[in-house]
């Protein structure tokens, strides 16, 4: 069934560019299969809500984020891993703010993009690593990037973890104090899709699998790269060399059954899944 339309989502930043790269150079197209691209500020729980309502066929969403909202009867599998390096979370607070040490944020207001989002899983997973529990009552959903900048600018909110290269720029206005870092203990970035694409489009979701995959392995060995996030996304050449180079793109669609597992104790560990939840299929076996 070639020629139909596959609509993709993601977060706009610099490590969805292979997929932007091989959308501009016709890749997908070469191979029989249209993609529609949908950017998603809100990050990973938006995602998650728009593969449930089938407005995208397919997300490169955190790992966490999308195992979780399988777990809770999102109608979707894993298909590949995307990064299969953890992801760095800077811990933010507003420059404004008397808040010094990142000892001092588990008792403090959390911007998070919403409920289920990577900013509000982290905050938890962090915390419970160190023995502290962060109440409910502690989150204040703020949308996106922008909505954080200004919570915490005004003081509504003290602590918000995002990925630390994309707000590094205003870390470097002043604007962002970065007071902490957390590593996720797994590769951070998956591809999911909606079990209604995989029954009806198997193949057209592999040309696209295959496609991504050659433009990952392609930006990988570009001389290029670098140079060219840093213009697209106004970075510094420095920050992004340090974040190339700490980062590798997955190449084929091997998913680890340990990182389900590590991910899965992760999330129980920290309350976010029930104990005793039932484990439905997480990833996609093809016919």
């Amino acid at each position: 069934m070639k020629n139909s339309t596959i609509k993709i989502g993601g977060v706009p930043e610099h490590f969805n560019l292979p997929i932007h790269l091989a959308i501009e150079n016709g890749d997908f197209q070469s191979r029989g299969v249209n993609v529609e691209w949908t950017t998603f500020s809100g990050g990973t729980g938006q995602m998650t809500k728009a593969l449930r309502e089938k407005e995208v066929d397919l997300c490169i969403l955190l790992t966490e984020g999308i195992i979780k909202d399988i777990i809770n009867g999102n109608p979707s599998k894993i298909i590949s891993e995307y990064i299969k390096t953890p992801l760095t979370w800077g811990i933010h607070t507003s420059a404004k703010n008397k808040l010094k040490h990142y000892k001092k944020i588990f008792n403090k207001k959390y911007a998070i993009s919403r409920f289920g989002s990577g900013s509000h899983l982290m905050a938890i997973v962090d915390a419970n690593s160190k023995g502290h529990t962060i109440k409910e009552d502690q989150f204040e959903v703020i949308g996106n990037l922008n909505g954080a900048l200004d919570s915490l600018d005004n003081l509504a909110t003290d602590v918000f973890y995002w990925e630390k290269y994309t707000t590094k720029p205003y870390v470097d206005s002043g604007q962002l104090r970065r007071v902490g870092e957390y590593n996720t203990p797994w590769p951070c970035f998956v591809i999911a899709a909606t079990d209604d694409i995989l029954k009806k489009q198997p193949e057209n979701v592999i040309r696209v699998l295959r496609t991504i995959h050659d433009s990952c392995d392609n930006f990988m060995q570009s001389d290029k790269a670098i140079e060219l996030v840093s213009k697209r996304y106004e970075q510094k050449l420095k920050d992004v060399e340090r974040w190339f180079h700490s980062t590798e793109w997955a190449i084929h669609g091997w998913v680890s059954n340990k990182m389900l597992k590590s991910v899965i104790y992760n999330l129980k560990i920290a309350g976010i899944v029930e104990e005793d939840a039932e484990m439905p299929e997480l990833v996609w076996k093809r016919g």
